[in-house]
C-alpha cells in the first residue's frame, strides 16, 4: 500500500511524515482508550461503594491486583502480535500479515476459553493466598468467578486492537471502549441500584461490556483493508507465526504477570492494614492508573513505530521515535500527575465519603503519583527495544529492578518499618532502579543494531 493509499485509508503512515505529531495522534487516542476503561471500572467502585456498602467496595477492590495480573499477562502477550505485524507492514509482506492475524486470533480465542474454566477453579485459593479480609472474602470469589465467564471476550478485544494498533489506528479501538464502557456504566447502576444484586450485578456488567468490545473489534477487523482483513474462516494458528509472536510476547507477558505477581505481594501488606486500607488503596490507585497509562501509550507508540521503521531500514526515524516518544509521554504524565494529587481531596470524594478510606487513598497519591513519569524510563526504552526485537532483555531487567526488589522491601524494610507510607515508597525507589537498568541496555543495544543496519 502506497503513501497515497495510506493517507486515505483509516492507518497512519509510520514511516513517513512528521514523527512527533504522529507519535501524539497515536498516543493520545490510546491513553484516551485505557483512560476510559480505568473510568468505566472505577465506575465499578464508585457505584457499589456509594449503594452496596464498604464490603462490597473492598471485595472489588481485593480482586483488582488479580484481574490486573491476568489482564497484563494477555496485554503482553499482544505485544508480539503488535510488533511482527508491524514489522511485516514495514516489509510490505502482506501474505505473512494475513497468516500472523488469523493465527493470534486462533490463539486469542483457545486462551480466553481456557482461562474461563481455570478461572472457577482457582478464584477462591487465590484470594485466600492473598489474604482477602474473611468478611469479604465469599462476595471476593463471586465477584471472581463471573469475571472470569467475560475474560475469553477481554482477551479477544485485546488482539484484536494489538492488530489494528500495528497498523497505526488506534481511534476506532477508542471508540470500542467507550460504546463497551457507556453499556457497562448504565448496567452497573441498573443492576447494582435497582435490582440490589451488589458485586454479582458489577461483575456481570463488566463482561457483558467486554462481549460487546471484543464483538465490534472482530466486525471491523472482517471490514477491514484486504491486508489487514480477518476471514473466520481462515483462522487457524499457523506454527511458525505463532512462534515469533510468542518469542517477541512472553518476556514482556512474563514481565507483566511477575510484576502483578509483586503487586500481589503488596496487596497482601496493604490487606495487613484492614478493609479501609484496601478501599483506600484502590481509590488511589485508580488514578495511578490514569497516570501509567499515558507513558504506557507512548511506550505502544515506541514499539508499533520502531517495529514498522526497522523493518523498513530507517534507522534516523528509530531513533527520534525514541526521543520524542519520552519527551511527550513524561511531560503529559506530569501535568495529569499534578492535577490528582492537588486536587486529591475532590478526586477522592468522587468515590467514598469515608474520611479514613479518603486517607488511605491520599497517602498513596502523595507518595507515588507525582513520580508516576519515572515509569517511562523503562516502558518507553523497553518499547524501543521490542520494537527491535529484543523483548527478553527489557522483561529480565524489569523483573529483576522492580519486582525482584519489591519482594525484597516488604520482606526486608516494610517488616521492619509497617507504615503505609513505606510500603508505598517501594514503588518510586524500584521505578529508579529499573529505568537506570533499562537506559543502559537500550544505549548498547541500539548502538549495535543500527550499527549493523547501517
Amino acid at each position: 500500500m502506497d503513501t497515497k493509499q495510506r493517507q486515505k485509508s483509516k492507518h497512519m503512515d509510520m514511516l513517513n511524515g512528521p514523527l512527533a505529531k504522529n507519535i501524539l495522534l497515536f498516543s493520545l487516542p490510546l491513553a484516551a482508550s485505557s483512560i476510559l476503561q480505568q473510568l468505566f471500572n472505577s465506575v465499578d467502585v464508585a457505584v457499589v461503594g456509594r449503594f452496596a456498602g464498604d464490603d462490597a467496595l473492598a471485595a472489588v477492590a481485593s480482586n483488582s491486583s488479580v484481574t490486573a495480573l491476568f489482564i497484563n499477562i494477555f496485554v503482553g502477550l499482544t505485544v508480539g502480535a503488535n510488533v511482527v505485524i508491524a514489522k511485516y507492514i514495514g516489509q510490505g509482506k502482506k501474505k505473512e500479515i494475513q497468516d500472523v492475524l488469523h493465527t493470534v486470533i486462533a490463539f486469542a480465542i483457545l486462551a480466553g476459553l481456557s482461562m474461563m474454566l481455570i478461572g472457577q477453579v482457582i478464584a477462591k485459593p487465590l484470594l485466600e493466598l492473598i489474604s482477602t479480609p474473611k468478611g469479604v472474602l465469599d462476595l471476593a470469589v463471586c465477584y471472581l468467578r463471573i469475571y472470569f465467564i467475560g475474560i475469553p471476550f477481554l482477551i479477544l478485544y485485546n488482539f484484536g486492537a494489538a492488530i489494528l494498533r500495528s497498523t497505526g489506528d488506534t481511534r476506532r479501538p477508542m471508540y470500542c471502549l467507550i460504546i463497551s464502557g457507556v453499556t457497562n456504566a448504565i448496567l452497573n447502576i441498573v443492576l447494582v441500584v435497582g435490582f440490589h444484586l451488589g458485586v454479582a450485578g458489577v461483575a456481570i456488567a463488566t463482561a457483558v461490556a467486554d462481549a460487546i468490545s471484543a464483538t465490534i473489534v472482530l466486525v471491523l477487523l472482517c471490514k477491514e483493508e484486504a491486508f489487514i482483513r480477518l476471514h473466520p474462516r481462515k483462522i487457524k494458528i499457523h506454527g511458525r507465526h505463532l512462534a515469533h509472536v510468542l518469542k517477541v510476547g512472553m518476556p514482556a507477558a512474563i514481565q507483566s504477570g511477575v510484576f502483578s505477581i509483586s503487586n500481589v505481594c503488596i496487596q497482601t501488606g496493604i490487606n495487613s492494614f484492614g478493609d479501609k486500607a484496601v478501599s483506600g488503596s484502590s481509590v488511589g490507585l485508580n488514578f495511578e492508573y490514569f497516570c501509567f497509562f499515558v507513558i504506557n501509550a507512548f511506550a505502544q507508540a515506541a514499539v508499533t513505530f520502531t517495529s514498522q521503521n526497522f523493518g523498513a531500514r530507517k534507522i534516523a526515524r528509530c531513533k527520534k521515535i525514541f526521543k520524542i516518544s519520552m519527551l511527550e509521554g513524561m511531560l503529559l504524565t506530569i501535568l495529569l500527575s499534578a492535577v490528582f494529587t492537588i486536587w486529591g481531596d475532590f478526586f477522592t470524594g468522587l468515590y467514598t465519603v469515608n474520611a479514613t478510606v479518603v486517607s488511605f487513598a491520599l497517602v498513596r497519591m502523595h507518595h507515588v503519583m507525582m513520580l508516576e513519569f519515572l515509569t517511562g524510563s523503562y516502558e518507553i526504552s523497553g518499547g524501543v527495544l521490542r520494537g527491535l526485537g529484543h523483548s527478553m532483555v527489557p522483561a529480565s531487567l524489569t523483573v529483576l529492578g522492580s519486582v525482584c526488589f519489591r519482594i525484597l522491601w516488604l520482606y526486608t524494610i516494610f517488616k521492619q518499618h509497617h507504615t503505609f507510607s513505606m510500603l508505598m515508597s517501594v514503588y518510586p525507589v524500584s521505578w529508579i532502579l529499573t529505568g537506570t537498568m533499562v537506559l543502559i541496555a537500550y544505549c548498547i543495544i541500539t548502538k549495535k543494531e543500527y550499527k549493523q543496519v547501517a
